[in-house]
């Protein structure tokens, strides 16, 4: 039986809306860059489990990981911001589910599952209602979601890019050949042996941001790339070295979006949460997943891809599939209008474009 954790409204805050970018305000981090040296220290959570006076309004299920709280609680802000009443305490709840891919961490995620290990559990919280809504950090959604649930809100999508993060160089290019980057992300990895085939990248660089940091103070590894959207939310931009432009490192598919779910016959928790919705940002999602879905993508196939809205208002896509050793990248792109329908025809269209480019055999393993 999964156990869950709830943080109350009350524990957490005075009520008032929290900026983007806030700390957790149960969970705070305190770090410090130098040169040649990273400093993570952490604040120990304390999580006073106290008598509810009253029953929330909304549940919030979430990861209990800092990032994944950070987007929990921008959550709750924004529907603070929304909806003044659920300011009160004990209307917000922030209900905290440890997923598959959070207890296993020494392997990688494909052999033990792929996608959906981060949201699994939330999502069958969701289903059995001890939860009313479900964050989801968007590149951990598969691309059919369970029954029961729907996904009608994106927010306002952050910074896509992904960051360097070195104590010795200022960027990939910077590194001594032999040098060693972790990462858990074949996306990252295959890009980076295409330019830079000279690097070794350590697979199976698993855990949080702060783990992460741990690892590379203490020269496990020399480098690490870390999405920019998520050190941002933590407030810890800090420890970037350098930023990656897309044409260098074209990101995951929905990185940096937040999706909150809910169950497809709550309409009282469908009408609040598509108040949040950005426009802007689900169109540019709905077309990513359809190049995803269209390639049937797993953990094990290195697939990037990314739609945003260009100068004059069309919908710009660009996406690439790999082999996991860099040797072989197809890239293609399309441009069209703005639109739900239009977009999801593009990235379709690109996926079968790249299914045919790589041939029988390329996504088999």
């Amino acid at each position: 039986m999964e156990k869950f954790v709830t943080l109350n409204a009350s524990n957490l805050s005075s009520g008032s809306p929290l900026p983007i970018g806030f700390s957790s305000p149960c969970r705070k981090f305190a770090v410090s860059v130098q040169r040649r040296r990273v400093h993570v220290t952490r604040a120990s959570v304390a999580v006073e489990q106290q008598a509810q006076t009253k029953v929330a309004v909304i549940r919030v299920g979430t990861r209990g990981s800092p990032l994944a709280l950070a987007q929990a609680y921008e959550t709750r802000a924004k529907l603070i911001a929304s909806y003044p009443d659920l300011a009160e305490d004990g209307a917000i709840e922030i209900v905290i589910i440890k997923t598959t891919g959070d207890k296993i961490l020494s392997q990688p995620l494909a052999d033990i599952g792929g996608k959906g290990l981060f949201t699994k559990e939330i999502d069958e919280a969701l289903i059995n209602g001890d939860i009313d809504i479900a964050v989801h950090s968007m590149k951990d959604v598969p691309t059919y979601l369970p029954e029961k649930t729907i996904l009608p809100c994106n927010l306002p999508r952050e910074d896509v890019r992904d960051a360097f993060i070195s104590l010795t160089a200022g960027s990939l290019a910077e590194l001594p050949s032999g040098s060693t980057i972790g990462t858990a992300s074949l996306r990252r990895k295959s890009q980076i042996l295409h330019r830079y085939p000279s690097l070794n990248v350590l697979e199976n660089f698993r855990g949080n941001v702060q783990t992460r940091l741990k690892k590379l103070n203490e020269g496990v590894v020399q480098a690490t790339l870390l999405a920019l959207a998520g050190l941002k939310r933590l407030n810890m931009t800090e420890n970037v070295s350098s930023i990656l432009s897309i044409e260098d490192m074209l990101p995951a598919v929905a990185q940096g979006a937040i999706g909150i779910a809910c169950r497809s016959d709550d309409e009282t928790m469908a009408n609040y949460i598509a108040a949040l919705n950005h426009e802007e940002t689900r169109l540019a999602i709905v077309c990513e997943r359809a190049f995803l879905t269209t390639l049937d993508g797993s953990c094990r196939t290195p697939i990037a891809g990314y739609a945003c809205r260009g100068e004059d208002g069309d919908c710009i896509f660009k996406g690439l599939v790999a082999s996991p050793d860099g040797t072989r990248v197809i890239e293609t792109s399309r441009k069209g209008p703005y639109t739900s329908e239009d977009m999801i025809r593009m990235g379709e269209d690109a996926g079968q474009e790249l299914l045919s480019k790589a041939g029988p055999g390329f996504f088999g393993n």
